[in-house]
């Protein structure tokens, strides 16, 4: 297949026949796709290009019918043997078609092709067959206005350049007769174009008719000066003066109306020692790779946080492609976040931009729109690397965009500059924190490899306290090579004890990290400013949208219209979808603000706000997660609060994971602040989400935090609980007195305040730890007791649980049919709660006892179905003690292969768990073998 986009689009079959897509906007789509050919074009640049207004959901949903109805007309077109080349990738389109099978691609082979070619005949042949494949204006039947100017404007330059560089074959030929007539309708077209005017006045002057000649001269200036106020230029008159002089060479005309003298080469430095960044590197070599497919000036938008290294990545990569560029490099720092002067406008670029380029004063266009068309005209059919630095936004960026293919454009910004990626097609690269490797490498660049081997913990914690930030590890690294005596390890003491941005200030506003933070901040409106301060009080890593709007005590959807400005300004990142966060040294710069701007009495409420979200939301998950336990009592949460509804156990396990950080965070924070109520009760929120991840010793630490709360506060019910929570960590990290002794303590707390509940469950921890010392008759008397109290209580699952334990321990005994009978007591207990959780533990019981008699198709099939029901309640130690249980039962009926894959499986979990069982699984993995590993932990 062949494609025609100069005129008409059209697809020229593979049989010869010209195939119409009968609607405007299966044209278009198809012209985008041939303009970027072997390369994604994203759904959201297609449905820009497509429907001129933002499209509501509805249009955005008709896009893959319509492209459906392209790929129907590439199929009609193609060979019957060929895939049809329009394929759905990564979020976009890929059309696989080869560049010289489009008009527009071949037109500029052809036109670079003739630029090798030193024969005048030979290039006007080239020329004039690239010229020939132009039926009308690009895109003609597909695209108007303003997405057609977007698309081919620089093609209509193009095209105009390759025109006059036949002119100028033709000349060179000495066809100047046959050139008069056609360069009159030429310049008649383009009264400002000085080129043609030049070359019609060769020509009459070649043909004799030097009057004339001088008469097209007068005329020349009699519009520029009418309409642009500037007399001719350099070279055209230069050609009115030789005509004068009887002084015309020969030879052709040749070249721009304004050529340059110099090539400007304006590229700052190159920084020594630049490291990392390799991803992106391979980006933008893959977008230099592409250029001699591009239909207009590519560009590449670099944008991250402050400090990341954004510009050193631009100027390094633009120094190693300079040579690509022959017709120089330009720069210039639009001061989009200077904290001194203003940001650069249109106006001031651009003329500095002409300058560079070699135009004096005196031809300087009155008009800033004028001047705009004179950059491009001169890149026009130009190899320029474009490197506009520290853009604000894409307002500022775009009226310094080259029209016509060649050149390259470089943007650095801090804020994302969606518009440009939406509209231009411009390619994204952000610039992120570096990695430890990276960073390590940039320590040892600056500071010598050897300080940074002699003290590599010390190295590491200079590179966590500067947050991997680029910038921040440049200055400590000039503090470290200053003061060579130093040692690494009172360089990081001194950062860790600042616990502030002092030591990260190089001397000046660009080294001084509070600075280049601040220019950031001070772009911000004041709701958003007001929200980064408050970002600054948060206690944990990263926060959702429903926290954020809790800090501000504002609704949601306002604060996350906020969120997604500091986005775009790189001063929080989306780090997952939904979920923002900011770098440890963006976190103490905004703190710093809050303690400066925001009043005590404001901080203070702001606070109680957050943790009111993360404990009331807690307390909803985990009556998710235990249904039938005894409800927490709080006070009501602070006005502004925002919580989140969760409506399963599942949502809950998924709020609980995502949040498991920042929720640790919380307890700490509160109880550094004096709120130690809020740290005792999220701890006894988190307890079920952590026991049920093996997640035992953030247990132990949050509930030792827990229990100091508690007591400082004379509370007996928090204290009774921190206790019970100690143990039950404790006890699954198999330090048993431990946890008997904290038990303990927990139960006469429990019986002091009269809470039967906590008691019973207690007595049932209890029996576990002496189940695990090997004190089968003790563990039954205290799941006896616990079975009395939740029969007083009335409480199903409770007597379920302990019914089921005691039933664990008669199989210990070797009393399986006593076992059976205790576990369908508690089976039909938890049928009548719907308690998932308690039917594993009674299915792992019966599987167990069905094992030691022999019956192990029966206990294969209770072992699985424990194991999908702990897996739906996301208990992951349960989940590896059943699989344990499922291998011995597997290879005692025969089926070792089985075993293996089941005891493997249980291994990975429970060292991922560091839980001292998975020494007997290990052994399992050796010599087989079918001894059991600790008995199933009874829990409530």
């Amino acid at each position: 297949m062949e494609f025609r986009l100069l005129g008409p689009v059209e697809i020229f079959s593979a049989s010869g026949e010209t195939v119409r897509l009968r609607r405007r906007q299966e044209r278009l789509a198809l012209a985008v796709l041939l303009l970027e050919p072997g390369r994604v074009v994203t759904s959201e640049r297609l449905v820009d290009m497509l429907w001129e207004r933002p499209p509501p959901s509805a249009t955005r949903s008709a896009l893959p019918t319509l492209i459906s109805r392209v790929r129907m007309a590439l199929a009609s077109a193609a060979d019957a043997s060929e895939p049809v080349p329009l394929l759905a990738r990564g979020g976009g389109y890929l059309l696989q078609v080869r560049p010289e099978s489009v008009d527009v691609h071949r037109f500029r082979l052809l036109v670079d092709e003739s630029h090798a070619i030193e024969d005048p005949d030979g290039r006007s042949a080239r020329l004039a067959a690239a010229l020939e494949l132009w039926r009308g204006p690009p895109l003609a039947d597909a695209a108007t206005g303003a997405v057609r100017d977007r698309l081919c404007g620089g093609l209509e330059e193009l095209r105009f350049a390759a025109e006059s560089d036949r002119i100028d074959a033709e000349l060179e030929a000495g066809r100047h007769a046959t050139l008069v007539a056609a360069l009159y309708r030429l310049v008649d077209e383009h009264p400002l174009r000085e080129r043609l005017r030049a070359q019609l006045m060769i020509a009459q002057y070649r043909c004799g008719r030097r009057a004339e000649a001088l008469q097209t001269y007068q005329r020349a200036r009699q519009v520029l000066v009418a309409e642009l106020g500037l007399e001719p230029g350099p070279q055209l008159r230069a050609v009115h003066a030789d005509i004068i002089a009887d002084t015309v060479e020969s030879g052709a005309y040749r070249g721009p109306v304004a050529p340059r003298t110099t090539k400007p080469v304006q590229l700052p430095p190159d920084l020594g020692g630049f490291v990392g960044r390799a991803a992106q590197l391979r980006e933008l070599d893959s977008q230099l790779a592409a250029r001699s497919t591009a239909t207009a000036a590519q560009t590449c938008v670099i944008t991250g946080t402050a400090g990341a290294g954004k510009t050193a990545l631009a100027v390094h990569w633009a120094h190693r492609v300079a040579d690509q560029f022959p017709d120089g490099q330009l720069y210039v720092n639009l001061r989009g976040f200077d904290p001194k002067l203003p940001p650069v406008g249109a106006d001031t670029a651009v003329r500095g931009l002409l300058e560079a380029l070699d135009v004096p004063a005196a031809r300087m266009p009155a008009t800033t729109d004028a001047q705009i068309g004179l950059y491009r005209s001169l890149l026009a059919g130009r190899r320029v690397l474009v490197l506009l630095d520290n853009a604000r936004d894409a307002e500022q960026v775009r009226p310094l965009l080259p029209g016509a293919p060649g050149c390259l454009v470089l943007v650095t910004s801090r804020s994302q500059l969606t518009s440009m990626i939406a509209l231009e097609g411009a390619l994204p690269l952000d610039v992120g924190l570096l990695s430890r490797d990276e960073a390590l490498e940039l320590l040892a660049n600056r500071i010598g490899a050897d300080r940074i081997a002699g003290e590599p913990v010390a190295a590491d914690e200079i590179i966590a306290l500067s947050a991997q930030l680029p910038l921040a590890l440049a200055i400590v690294a000039a503090r470290a090579a200053t003061n060579g005596g130093q040692p690494l390890a009172a360089l990081a003491r001194e950062l860790r004890a600042a616990g502030s941005l002092d030591p990260f200030d190089g001397g000046d506003t660009v080294t001084d990290i509070r600075a280049v933070f601040s220019w950031s901040y001070h772009a911000l409106g004041a709701s958003e400013a007001r929200l980064f301060r408050l970002l600054g009080l948060h206690p944990g890593p990263h926060l959702a949208t429903p926290a954020a709007a809790s800090l501000a005590g504002a609704p949601a959807p306002q604060v996350q219209a906020w969120l997604t400005t500091l986005a775009r300004a790189h001063l929080v990142v989306e780090h997952t979808n939904g979920r923002y966060t900011l770098h440890d040294l963006l976190r103490t710069y905004a703190a710093e603000l809050a303690h400066i701007h925001d009043s005590p009495a404001v901080r203070r409420v702001a606070t109680h706000r957050a943790l009111d979200h993360y404990l009331h939301t807690s307390v909803g998950a985990h009556h998710l997660l235990s249904p039938h336990h005894e409800p927490i009592p709080l006070a009501p949460a602070t006005s502004g609060t925002a919580l989140e509804p969760i409506p399963d156990d599942r949502q809950a396990t998924a709020w609980f994971t995502a949040n498991h950080s920042v929720l640790l965070a919380a307890i700490r924070q509160a109880a550094g602040a004096g709120l130690d109520a809020y740290a005792w009760q999220l701890a006894r929120a988190m307890m079920e989400f952590l026991d049920r991840q093996g997640q035992w010793h953030d247990q132990e630490d949050v509930f030792r935090v827990a229990l100091a709360a508690a007591r400082r506060l004379g509370d007996p019910a928090g204290q009774a609980h921190a206790h019970r929570g100690l143990g039950r960590a404790y006890s699954c990290l198999g330090r048993h007195d431990e946890a008997y002794a904290q038990l303990q303590l927990a139960l006469v707390l429990y019986r002091d305040i009269g809470d039967r509940a906590g008691q019973a469950r207690t007595h049932v921890n209890l029996a576990a730890v002496l189940e695990k010392d090997g004190r089968g008759a003790d563990a039954s008397r205290q799941d006896h007791e616990a079975l009395v109290l939740f029969g007083a209580l009335g409480d199903l699952a409770g007597q379920a649980r302990a019914l089921n334990n005691i039933g664990w321990y008669h199989a210990l005994q070797g009393n399986h049919l006593q076992a059976i009978s205790c576990c369908r007591q508690a089976l039909d207990l938890h049928e009548k709660t719907r308690d998932r959780r308690g039917r594993a533990n009674v299915w792992h019981s019966l599987g167990y006892a069905h094992h030691h008699l022999r019956r192990y198709g029966e206990a294969i099939t209770y072992f699985q179905d424990a194991l999908e029901l702990y897996r739906q309640v996301a208990d992951r130690y349960h989940e590896a003690d059943t699989l344990v249980h499922l291998g011995d039962t597997q290879h005692a009926a025969g089926d070792p292969g089985l075993a293996r894959r089941s005891w493997q499986h249980a291994r990975d979990i429970l060292a991922e768990l560091r839980h001292p069982t998975v020494a007997g699984v290990e052994a399992r993995l050796t010599p087989a073998t079918t001894t059991d590993v600790a008995p199933n932990p009874a829990s409530v």
